[in-house]
């Protein structure tokens, strides 16, 4: 445990001392409360296996962009369940460090936990019986806090059950205004993929943003990425923010805007690709909070060419924590 508590100490510390970079265009000022956005979806902790290596560290897609949003110095909320057991209390502490907002549900189960095993390189994934029966309740506290933000980020979601699905369209208002979706489907966690697939695109046709990744593409289509991007627009989604990896990101609006960017360019080797997907979403979500919803080809190109940067510095340090691109 000594190993696994210094690893989280020091990926605090590095993320918290990295909001003050001079990359303003990135970090700009600080948001204010009209400004907060609420991210609804997992937060677990993540074990990492590698020959002779063992760590563990708070992740989920959803907490990975909730606090990535407030290293940008975005104000959020995280919507998600969380165990009353020493993982939960983790959970709550790195969120309180990163000061992100906690609405939790209890986990009859306990705390959701993946493990990462690395040992024949390309990582597998397990996941634990409280993230395969994750629920969300949206109560009065889950509703207060979705009616009061501007923005609706939801990640990881398990679309495959239509009562949770249900339940959120239900306390979401003004989708097509507030809402970016990224499915994030894990297929350990996976109960029904058709179930899966009709829900997320019933919610994504009334979204301002759906984020999709060559991955989501792969796991529940069984199809190209771009192929899913024209599927998802001809069903009625507004926008698409498509992510590719090492072939980089595009937006497509409607039938004529398409823009795309290829990965960033930045000193050092790459080490870790987990946390890309994450802090591409949350760099968008942050450009459209400072500067607004695009509304042209120029716009998308500048908020695809911020994500990309962030996402590079994301994958130069180990884990999914988002990083802001240091000056020189």
């Amino acid at each position: 445990m000594t190993e696994q508590n210094l690893t989280e100490q020091n990926l605090t510390e590095q993320s918290l001392t990295e909001q003050s970079l001079t990359e303003q265009n990135l970090t700009e000022q600080n948001l204010t409360e009209q400004n907060r956005v609420v991210v609804v979806g997992d937060a677990l902790i993540d074990e990492m296996l590698s020959p002779g290596s063992r760590l563990e560290f708070p992740g989920g897609a959803a907490l990975n962009v909730a606090v990535g949003l407030a290293v940008l110095g975005v104000p959020t909320t995280l919507i998600a369940m969380v165990g009353d057991d020493a993982d939960g209390a983790r959970l709550r502490e790195f969120l309180a460090a990163h000061d992100v907002t906690l609405v939790a549900t209890p986990g009859p189960f306990g705390s959701s936990r993946a493990t990462s095993d690395r040992t024949d390189g390309e990582p597998t994934y397990a996941f634990n019986e409280a993230a395969r029966k994750r629920r969300i309740e949206f109560g009065p506290a889950e509703r207060a806090a979705l009616d009061n933000a501007r923005l609706v980020v939801v990640s990881c979601f398990p679309f495959d059950d239509t009562a949770q699905t249900d339940a959120f369209i239900a306390a979401v208002a003004e989708p097509e205004r507030r809402l970016v979706i990224d499915p994030n489907p894990r297929s350990g966690m996976l109960a029904d993929g058709d179930l899966f697939v009709a829900n997320f695109e019933r919610i994504a046709a009334r979204s301002l943003l759906t984020k999709v990744g060559d991955e989501d593409a792969e796991l529940l289509y069984r199809s190209t990425l771009e192929e899913l991007r024209e599927r998802l627009l001809a069903a009625g989604t507004q926008t698409v923010l498509a992510t590719a990896g090492r072939a980089g990101a595009s937006v497509a609006c409607g039938a004529d805007l398409r823009v795309s960017e290829p990965i960033a360019v930045l000193p050092g080797a790459v080490v870790d690709t987990m946390g890309a997907g994450d802090a591409t979403l949350a760099g968008a979500v942050q450009t459209m909070l400072t500067r607004g919803v695009p509304t042209d080809a120029a716009g998308w190109q500048a908020l695809l060419a911020d994500a990309m940067l962030i996402a590079a510095a994301t994958c130069r340090r180990e884990g999914a924590l988002l990083r802001v691109p240091t000056a020189g």
